[in-house]
């Protein structure tokens, strides 16, 4: 079920070519024109991302459902190591069990380190602060000069 939408168009003759216009008629007409080209230039960029948004949200299910299928495999994994822990060593089975949560523990803490090491290096986006404190105050200043 698809829905088209009705997009404003720019004419590209004048309605009656006979006519002279007059400057307050050409600046209104012109304002008109980049009011219709700046609505349908964002209502196609509206369209465009919308439909690759919708493409990244399907995607991004058969990366869930892989990732679930992994996560739920995992845990075979490490029965095996467990098992495997203590076979290979010679020692019981709590034993194999144990050496596999130090292993996955170790693991786990290795990698949270390196997550906090990642977060500490984030910084506030300085160039666009920068940017919109200059717009701010350019506005203003031009509002002071009326």
């Amino acid at each position: 079920m698809t829905t088209r939408e009705h997009i404003a168009s720019i004419p590209l003759t004048a309605d009656d070519p006979t006519a002279e216009a007059s400057i307050g008629g050409l600046v209104r007409d012109a304002t008109t024109h980049m009011s219709t080209l700046v609505r349908a230039e964002f209502e196609l960029a509206k369209g465009e991302v919308t439909a690759e948004v919708k493409k990244g949200l399907k995607s991004g299910v058969y990366f869930i459902v892989a990732l679930t299928v992994l996560c739920f495999s995992l845990f075979f994994f490490f029965m095996f190591l467990g098992y495997g822990f203590s076979e290979w060593f010679g020692w019981p089975t709590w034993g194999g069990f144990l050496l596999d949560f130090g292993v996955m523990f170790l693991t786990a803490a290795l990698f949270a380190v390196l997550g906090v090491r990642k977060v500490r290096k984030i910084r506030a986006p300085q160039k666009s602060i920068a940017a919109a404190k200059d717009t701010v105050a350019a506005l203003t200043r031009r509002g002071d000069d009326n």
